[in-house]
């Protein structure tokens, strides 16, 4: 089959026309400068010459807003740069004011975002800048949202990606946190000597408790030990002892061979006659 001039021209010009949207883009269709028709992802073709399609990237996108010197609160210039993500919305009013509500976004989304931080930083104070980035973060973001709302996009989030004093002021700082926790280091050994020895003196006073416990104690049983020894002696040995003096008594006047008369009821004459041979003598109780 032969193709005539006219159908190769026609199949080229289909051919320059084919144009392919990814899913991450989106297409804007313009004839002869002006805003034709919006591009779905996939298979579009345009008149070639005639239409122009721009294509826009609708992912989440990342930019840096490039580290800036700002003279904070207490006249301090900290070298500070933050980081942006945005996406541009996927509906076709979105895309469309992206491109025709603004020149060039990224670039501007990255001037508005240096200047908005020279406007909160500057408020600060260096140490409060530091302390308060979640709330710097918030204000940036704030800000860039409401900026932005008429550029089709959306401010996803932003984060304070540094916030550096001059090096003569870190240095300081630097000695000044040094000093701190060298401070606080110090507190807790002497807080751990304290409660050391606090300690020992604890220990030292239930050991002389115990000891003087112990004490108590031996003194309690030797009192005891006393008592019962004389409770005994007191039960046992007192009349005992006086039977003791009575035999002497007897023995001592025995000892020239005298006789002597006892009443023989009584408890000493068996036990004489038993040690010394003496018979006990009744008395007659009518002389």
């Amino acid at each position: 089959m032969w193709f005539t001039p006219v159908m190769i021209i026609l199949i080229v010009i289909f051919f320059l026309g084919i144009r392919i949207v990814r899913p991450t883009h989106r297409g804007l269709i313009e004839r002869l400068g002006k805003y034709k028709r919006f591009a779905q992802p996939g298979f579009n073709w345009i008149i070639p010459v005639i239409d122009k399609m721009i294509k826009v990237n609708i992912t989440e996108q990342m930019i840096d807003a490039m580290p800036q010197e700002i003279i904070t609160n207490d006249n301090l210039n900290a070298t500070v740069d933050a980081q942006v993500y945005f996406k541009v919305k996927t509906d076709e009013e979105s895309v469309k004011n992206s491109q025709y509500n603004v020149q060039r976004y990224q670039v501007q989304v990255v001037n508005l975002a240096r200047t908005t931080l020279r406007n909160i930083i500057g408020t600060l104070t260096l140490r409060s800048a530091n302390s308060e980035r979640n709330k710097i973060n918030e204000q940036l973001l704030e800000v860039l949202s409401k900026e932005t709302k008429n550029w089709g996009m959306d401010i996803v989030r932003t984060e304070l990606k540094q916030i550096d004093p001059p090096q003569d002021v870190q240095e300081t700082m630097n000695k000044v946190v040094k000093a701190e926790n060298e401070n606080i280091a110090a507190l807790d050994f002497a807080n751990a000597r304290e409660r050391e020895a606090d300690g020992m003196r604890r220990s030292e006073i239930k050991k002389s408790e115990g000891i003087r416990q112990g004490k108590i104690l031996e003194a309690e049983g030797e009192a005891e030990a006393i008592k019962l020894v004389n409770e005994a002696a007191e039960k046992y040995f007192v009349g005992n002892a006086q039977i003791l003096r009575k035999i002497k008594a007897v023995e001592k006047a025995l000892e020239n061979n005298a006789k002597i008369v006892l009443p023989s009821d009584g408890e000493l004459i068996n036990i004489i006659g038993d040690m010394a041979g003496i018979t006990p003598v009744p008395m007659n109780k009518n002389k």
